[in-house]
């Protein structure tokens, strides 16, 4: 009775981490500039990402795998925001223009930064 519950979250997990995985992919291919697709590839790829890994969780009766699973979920939290932040920062300062439809670009100039 247990491995049909098993099964089933496991199955239920993993349709829910591929359909983020799949509105990031879309996100990539449909959004109109860096910064925004930048954001659909890190925060719908990262929650996809780290639900499938616990689906490899829920599924395995190793403990020594699933362990390894919910690590990759922490390190996928923690670095994901981070990197991302630090690309868009450097892709501000690089010059990469904001969409024409951006409503508001809340980084003031600095000295020495590029000013279209």
């Amino acid at each position: 009775m247990t491995d049909i519950i098993t099964n089933y979250l496991t199955g239920v997990l993993i349709v829910i981490g591929a359909a983020f995985a799949l509105v990031a992919s879309v996100g990539l291919l449909r959004l109109p500039e860096f910064y925004t697709r930048m954001h659909a590839a890190s925060k719908a790829g990262t929650l996809g990402a780290c639900v499938m890994l616990i689906a490899v969780a829920v599924y395995t009766d190793d403990t020594a795998v699933a362990s390894r699973a919910l690590a990759g979920v922490v390190f996928f939290l923690l670095t994901a925001p981070i990197s991302a932040h630090l690309l868009a920062k450097a892709a501000y300062a690089a010059g990469y223009p904001l969409w024409e439809g951006s409503v508001h670009d809340e980084m003031p100039p600095r000295a020495g930064d590029k000013v279209e």
